[in-house]
């Protein structure tokens, strides 16, 4: 992650981060459009639930791989999302 961390907006101390990620890199473990589905609803209830998560760092890592001749790329997004306190409803 490149500089520092903006964290003026955060009005509660963090106690507790969950990582989502979106999407894969690992080309033996391709995801169903399902399963990229649950992961956007995931992100989704960290962000509109309560209690309200808040996006204080985001990492993306790209996956170039090359199969014969052909070459293709994979990314995956991993949001994380700082929290007051750990959700009831977030079973980690």
């Amino acid at each position: 992650m490149a500089g520092m961390l903006d964290r003026s907006h955060i009005d509660e101390p963090i106690g507790y981060i969950k990582i989502v990620n979106i999407g894969s890199v690992n080309p033996n473990h391709l995801l169903s459009e399902t399963s990229k589905q649950k992961q956007v609803e995931l992100l989704n209830r960290c962000l509109n639930d309560f209690p309200h998560g808040k996006i204080i760092g985001k990492d993306v890592t790209i996956g170039v791989y090359k199969l014969g001749d052909h070459q293709f790329t994979m990314e995956m997004t991993s949001y994380h999302i700082g929290f007051h306190r750990k959700p009831q409803w977030l079973d980690d």
